[in-house]
């Protein structure tokens, strides 16, 4: 756990689902302070990570917002938060922190559920451009 960058929020994702990775690629072109890193929940730090916040990802296989030393967060909040640390529009979305985190949940949960159904997924976990491969651990 010594090599994660500290300076930066760690965003822990479904290296195989397609609606995942595009949502990755989408938060890189908005992050305009350089304020994430990325890496798949399949992956041997991702791995890592879960492990040690004891996160069992066979109950939260999509996404983990983990900011080193301070807290993490899980589906419905991780997202939020990551929306929030955008800026501009995406600010809009903090509207949702008015209803209740198990309500906020249920709608994100059937989402996941869906996602593969939705939008596929990949067989392995997307290899990242050159461009932009310093932005996963």
């Amino acid at each position: 756990m010594n090599k994660l960058p500290r300076d930066k929020k760690i965003i822990l994702f479904d290296g195989i689902c397609n609606f995942c990775n595009d949502s990755v690629l989408k938060i890189i072109r908005y992050d305009t302070k350089n304020q994430f890193v990325f890496t798949s929940l399949q992956s041997d730090i991702g791995k890592e990570i879960t492990q040690y916040l004891g996160i069992d990802t066979s109950k939260v296989d999509s996404i983990i917002l983990y900011e080193p030393n301070v807290s993490y967060d899980i589906k419905s909040s991780a997202a939020l938060k990551i929306m929030n640390a955008l800026g501009g529009v995406w600010k809009l979305t903090q509207f949702f922190w008015l209803f209740p985190e198990g309500l906020r949940n249920i709608m994100y949960d059937f989402i996941a559920k869906n996602r593969y159904k939705w939008f596929g997924k990949k067989e392995e976990c997307m290899i990242p451009s050159k461009d932009i491969r310093d932005k996963f651990i």
